[in-house]
């Protein structure tokens, strides 16, 4: 028994480990030639994080990637094997459509020890019944009518709540002016990570359709055609991205394979510092955006929607764009201003555009965007598999929750701020 124990012990005590990178802080553009190359963990050993924004390249990340993340399921069998690992109760409201089906592991499945579903609600009347159980988690989705609304009710009406988690990459359904009054007293932590690598795949096949000219070879088809034309290569091209979080560093991952140079745009530059995906990343000035339109052959905009990012994409940065650039939008619509994007698109400024976003969603039958034969147009469905939502939910029931009921640092965390 006393060999079972320690075993136990070393156990837990090994996975508390933490590999502790650290991060020199720098202003400007920073090119390949300042990036450290390490491939291997040893060369982290010496070095400790000082920051929760953690370059995505470091061995200390504190944001889920559902590829590349090592330690999953990792709090919650260190649940199972050691119940005193446990430092408090999650007791969770459900701020969701009670026919969300992508919810099923919180609502109907298995929870972690610890851990109890109060009840499930679209409104704070809802969770009127619950008042006296003192809840402290709360779990917010999409499906939730007027959440942006209601979030701020639900957190006013019941003090005792520490964390919120939202379902979704995007926080912006939810985001607004009285979230931010409780920024000092509640942690928010989202689904980041879960759509990042189909949306990956989605920017390649989008660069490979331009490169190709995959509408002239489709319409050869139908046409019987057999005429053979000149193609290009993306090997040697330059992929820009235009917000370089968890997203766009899997696009710039699925480049680098394809032979391409990026370059990418965070509000942080210094963060991706060592980043060995990187020929250089710049800060979001308007300078620097216009640097990295005039440098990219194909633009990636994978930037969140928020008051700063709002427009940002604008007309002027459309002038400096590179000849023949292609753009391809995954991030928000509101990010990019849609007029500049259709004037630089009929004028052959840009070669072409991949839109999976739009400002206005479902697109108007009346959008220019829709005449355009220079356009690949999707209903913002690029990481929508069947099972994303459900992995989004799981994410939280095995990942996050866990990690909250051991007193662990969780993952995800959100800037309400910021916006993201």
């Amino acid at each position: 028994m006393m060999q079972s124990v320690s075993r136990n012990c070393c156990f837990v005590n090994s996975l508390r480990s933490r590999w502790t990178p650290i991060l020199s802080a720098s202003r400007g553009v920073i090119n390949r030639t300042e990036l450290s190359f390490h491939s291997s963990a040893a060369a982290w050993s010496s070095q400790k994080i000082t920051t929760q924004w953690a370059d995505p390249a470091m061995q200390q990340y504190k944001f889920w990637n559902r590829e590349e993340s090592t330690e999953k399921g990792k709090y919650s069998y260190l649940l199972e094997i050691s119940p005193e690992s446990m430092k408090r109760e999650a007791k969770i409201l459900s701020l969701s459509g009670p026919d969300d089906d992508a919810n099923t592991a919180l609502h109907k499945g298995s929870l972690p020890m610890g851990a109890k579903l109060l009840g499930i609600g679209e409104s704070l009347q809802d969770f009127d019944s619950y008042r006296d159980s003192k809840p402290n988690v709360l779990f917010v989705s999409p499906s939730c009518p007027r959440a942006m609304v209601q979030l701020p009710l639900v957190l006013a009406a019941f003090p005792t709540i520490e964390w919120v988690h939202v379902r979704s990459a995007g926080i912006d359904f939810v985001v607004c002016d009285e979230l931010t009054e409780f920024r000092q007293k509640v942690q928010v932590t989202n689904a980041k990570g879960q759509f990042s690598s189909s949306l990956a795949e989605y920017v390649m096949m989008a660069c490979s359709y331009f490169a190709k000219d995959l509408p002239r070879l489709m319409k050869q088809q139908q046409a019987k055609n057999w005429e053979k034309y000149d193609i290009e290569e993306l090997r040697g091209k330059t992929m820009g991205i235009v917000g370089y979080g968890d997203i766009g560093r899997s696009c710039a991952k699925l480049a680098t394979v394809y032979g391409m140079r990026v370059v990418a745009l965070r509000r942080r530059p210094y963060l991706s510092k060592r980043d060995p995906l990187l020929d250089a990343v710049y800060g979001t000035d308007k300078a620097s955006l216009n640097e990295l339109m005039s440098v990219s052959d194909y633009i990636v905009c994978s930037a969140p929607s928020t008051v700063e990012t709002r427009g940002m994409v604008n007309a002027d940065a459309f002038t400096h764009v590179k000849e023949n650039a292609v753009f391809i939008n995954l991030g928000r619509g509101p990010v990019v201003d849609e007029s500049a994007l259709i004037k630089a698109l009929q004028s052959g400024r840009l070669k072409g555009a991949a839109l999976d976003v739009f400002q206005e969603e479902p697109l108007p039958l009346d959008n220019p965007l829709w005449d355009l034969d220079n356009v690949m147009i999707s209903p913002h469905n690029m990481d929508q598999t069947s099972t994303f939502m459900h992995e989004a939910t799981e994410f939280f029931v095995n990942e996050n929750l866990p990690r909250f009921i051991c007193g662990e640092e969780l993952l995800n965390p959100v800037d309400i701020e910021a916006g993201y």
